[in-house]
């Protein structure tokens, strides 16, 4: 990743529907050139796809929670296999599997507090594998429309082995 990709993707992120000779003009380059560089990033997984971003309350969905569960038996085949239920739930945005007190963070959208509520009844304490389950409604959203690359640090380690000697 140089700066031109990182360029080419903060432009793609921002809009998708950018044509091949209008990314290149943005980011300065040949359009040749950006095509086989946008190839490139879809060659080696940068790019991993384009979407439309939609409004959920515009899809009736004007209620967004987080769902966190805990799961027993804790095992690769319950783990997978809730991760697959849950993944085919129309009401379901994101599903996380994750460390700690909880086992999985789900993210879901539905139209008011009583669907939510039969969501979780229906949907969650039906479930033999949970064991627990806790909501939390979700106010506001923010978050960045364009990921870049981190710029590279040094480990606490590669700080020490630069270090004079005493």
């Amino acid at each position: 990743m140089d700066d031109i990709d990182s360029a080419i993707l903060a432009h793609l992120q921002r809009d998708a529907r950018l044509t091949n000779r209008e990314l290149a003009r943005l980011v300065g380059i040949a359009p040749s050139t950006c095509l086989e560089r946008v190839r490139g990033l879809r060659a080696r997984g940068v790019i991993t796809g384009y979407h439309a971003a939609v409004e959920p309350r515009a899809l009736g969905r004007s209620l967004q929670a987080l769902v966190f569960a805990r799961l027993r038996p804790l095992s690769r085949e319950v783990i997978s296999g809730f991760q697959t239920y849950l993944s085919q739930l129309p009401e379901v945005l994101s599903v996380f599997v994750v460390s700690g007190d909880d086992d999985f963070v789900v993210h879901v959208a539905v139209p008011d507090i009583e669907r939510l509520h039969a969501f979780l009844m229906d949907r969650f304490s039906a479930r033999r594998e949970v064991v627990g389950f806790r909501s939390s409604v979700i106010y506001l959203q923010t978050g960045s429309p364009v990921m870049t690359p981190l710029p590279e640090t040094e480990s606490l380690d590669q700080k020490a082995l630069r270090r004079p000697a005493p």
